[in-house]
């Protein structure tokens, strides 16, 4: 299992709740939420990858379980991994991917026009 299943079908189900343009890319060795042509969420291995504003970036880091996205041995500010063990309930997960859907509205989208 190259992601946390249960974890995605969480999300899955949370944003089907207010999202309608959702597509579903396996990358990165996890599964990402496209929302509205935009990267959002992601689920790999144990954790949340969360796209957020770059403002609520130093915010966020003080809460548990949330650590810097370093995917290219880089931080990338802007981006979080959450650990599942953190997001047992319903609202501690549903914190995480509404905080991506906030941003979802403004970031840009990474699909090429043509």
């Amino acid at each position: 299992m190259a992601y946390n299943e249960k974890l995605a079908d969480r999300t899955r189900e949370i944003i089907s709740l207010t999202h309608k343009n959702v597509e579903e890319k396996k990358m990165f060795g996890g599964l990402c939420f496209m929302v509205n042509d935009k990267m959002c969420v992601g689920v790999e291995q144990e954790r949340l990858m969360v796209r957020l504003d770059p403002e609520k970036y130093d915010e966020v880091m003080e809460k548990e379980g949330c650590k810097p996205m370093d995917f290219t041995g880089r931080v990338m500010k802007g981006y979080v991994f959450v650990d599942a063990d953190v997001l047992q309930t319903k609202k501690e997960l549903a914190y995480w991917i509404e905080l991506a859907l906030e941003f979802n509205k403004k970031a840009k989208s990474s699909k090429k026009k043509k």
